[in-house]
């Protein structure tokens, strides 16, 4: 005979499809609603309260969700995949610290040959002689991706490869994610900072590519939190630190897509199953 705890545990296992999104999207719009009306920049005071207290919505929704379904076992499994270094072998750890390094020379090359700029890149060699631009920097590129991956990935993903294939999981990630950021375009004054500028036309689609390389990451890394959140960051951090172009970024979502399809095709070939 079960408890009343284990029926409310089985019966949030068989939804947590819908209450991980219902949590992650809700909690988020409701306190970034205010920031929709505002002129400040969603760094001044209050607004950047609603905006922190809004994105912290990822890891609310995984600690929650976790806590509920899994008790303190799942929430200690969370946080052994976050500090856990020896999850990472040593070609993965070349891979996620040189992979978007080499993808955005790559992509920067490939755009000069073709004429879509003489300029792809602009080197913030600054950064390092500035030391509140560069905490900045990997504030945004390292803690805000932390938020994001402990939920997003370590807990979020593993429930959708239980019940999808490695395709379809990655492709509804990719999406509530995408969703989650549609926003960001509208905060004044959150890229004020940065030389990223999105619009959504390429911005979304590039968003659901990332996830699937992400995912490529956490399965071959052995459900790694951490491993996730370094190639995030480093993601984040090598764009800015290159100073990629505006012109280039529509440009470099033909990478994305490439490798998002050679991705998806290994994984057709593979069954769809996670290594």
């Amino acid at each position: 005979m079960l408890t009343p705890l284990q029926k409310f545990r089985h019966r949030l296992a068989a939804n947590v499809l819908w209450a991980f999104p219902l949590i992650y999207l809700g909690w988020a719009y409701l306190f970034w609603s205010p920031l929709f009306a505002s002129e400040l920049s969603v760094w001044s005071f209050p607004n950047i309260l609603f905006f922190l207290v809004g994105g912290a919505s990822p890891l609310l929704a995984a600690i929650v969700l976790a806590a509920l379904s899994g008790g303190r076992a799942q929430l200690l499994d969370l946080w052994r995949r976050l500090v856990d270094v020896r999850r990472i072998g040593l070609w993965w750890w070349l891979t996620l610290l040189l992979f978007w390094l080499v993808f955005n020379l790559v992509m920067a090359a490939i755009a000069v040959v073709l004429g879509v700029t003489e300029h792809p890149l602009d080197i913030a060699w600054q950064l390092f002689t500035e030391p509140g631009a560069l905490a900045f920097l990997l504030l945004l590129s390292f803690v805000f991706p932390a938020v994001e991956e402990v939920g997003l990935r370590g807990y979020y993903l593993d429930e959708l490869q239980k019940r999808f294939s490695t395709r379809i999981a990655g492709l509804i990630n990719g999406g509530v994610w995408a969703v989650w950021h549609t926003p960001f375009v509208w905060f004044p004054g959150y890229y004020a900072n940065t030389t990223f500028n999105p619009s959504l036309y390429w911005w979304l689609p590039m968003i659901v590519c990332t996830t699937l390389l992400i995912v490529q990451v956490y399965n071959h890394t052995q459900r790694s939190i951490l491993a996730v959140l370094i190639f995030h960051g480093m993601m984040n951090f090598t764009g800015e630190l290159l100073g990629i172009s505006a012109e280039m970024y529509p440009f470099v979502l033909s990478g994305y897509a490439v490798l998002a399809m050679i991705l998806l095709l290994q994984w057709r070939r593979q069954g769809g199953d996670a290594p």
